[in-house]
């Protein structure tokens, strides 16, 4: 069934926050390093990842995927006109809507907002053991450019 699209607003984000930080669970790097050194600064992922969320939605382009009124997908990110160039920062699904091709929806749905503003390019980053999102990424036409290993030392 196909979502209907708009830009979030304020009254979306604690919905918003639920519905990434549970998408992202399952993925996210963060967490290994509590495993490894555990809360940074007192802050276990969870909190980091409340964090960086804040901060996306004050900055960043918030848009939201909705099945008949209930949002169930979510991408943010910036557009910056010098490059003409798009990053896709956030694409998230509610788990319990995943599988139903939501991702591709939203990723189009950003897309297209950003080619509306005038971007003649887009990139995003996605974890490599991220199966699902390297395929739906690399079957949307983006073209892998390079790899990075993300290391952390305690100071």
């Amino acid at each position: 069934m196909p979502l209907t699209f708009r830009l979030a607003n304020r009254s979306d984000y604690p919905h918003l926050e639920e519905m990434v930080l549970e998408a992202f669970a399952p993925i996210t790097w963060l967490s290994r390093v509590d495993e490894i050194f555990g809360p940074i600064n007192g802050l276990d992922w969870h909190q980091r990842w409340q964090l960086r969320l804040k901060a996306a939605f004050a900055s960043q382009t918030v848009m939201v995927g909705e099945d008949s009124g209930v949002i169930v997908a979510y991408a943010s990110g910036t557009y910056d006109p010098a490059t003409r160039s798009a990053y896709i920062d956030l694409l998230a699904v509610d788990p319990r809507r995943q599988g139903q091709g939501h991702g591709r929806q939203m990723l189009r749905a950003i897309i297209d907002h950003f080619k509306k503003q005038g971007a003649q390019h887009a990139h995003l980053d996605c974890l490599t053991n991220n199966q699902t999102g390297n395929r739906l990424y690399e079957s949307e036409g983006f073209q892998k450019v390079a790899e990075h290993a993300r290391w952390w030392l305690k100071l």
